[in-house]
């Protein structure tokens, strides 16, 4: 079978930012998948479900209510190895297209109060597994390490 290109990406020296994971053409459409990585595979402890959910549940409901970039948002949702998020966007974009975005959505994760969008029985099916105090936490430390001061190595895949 032929390899992935998310496979490709050397993972030991992938750090946390946002990247261009790849783009796909649906007929004279373009659907940009996006590595939104929290933390640095291999290196740092990965994050645990409850506050992935967490961010996810948060994270959907920002994106797909955005009032500029709502109808561009297609899927918000966790990667496997618990190190960061997919978000697959309508269009042909580059990381830095949306920085203020993620920004944005990250400041909302880290001072949400209240009841977390989507998490009771009859809308959720693991409810229960929800972290928000870590959720908060786990935005705050990928704005302040990240987002707020990111360079072009953290926009881009080095080979």
């Amino acid at each position: 079978m032929k390899t992935i290109a998310s496979f490709e990406v050397n993972h030991k020296r992938l750090l946390p930012g946002i990247y261009v994971s790849r783009k796909d053409s649906t007929g004279t459409d373009t659907v940009t998948t996006f590595d939104i990585r929290m933390t640095r595979p291999n290196y740092e402890p990965v994050m645990n479900t409850a506050e992935i959910h967490t961010i996810e549940h948060l994270g959907a409901t920002f994106l797909r209510n955005h009032e500029e970039w709502g109808e561009k948002i297609i899927y918000f949702g966790p990667m496997g190895c618990r190190t960061g998020f997919y978000l697959l966007m309508a269009g042909d974009y580059d990381s830095e297209d949306i920085l203020p975005l993620m920004r944005e959505l990250f400041k909302f994760i880290r001072n949400f109060e209240g009841d977390v969008p989507g998490a009771s029985p009859e809308e959720c099916g693991n409810y229960l597994d929800m972290n928000l105090p870590m959720a908060r936490y786990q935005a705050d430390r990928y704005l302040d390490k990240v987002l707020m001061g990111i360079t072009q190595d953290r926009l881009k895949y080095s080979k």
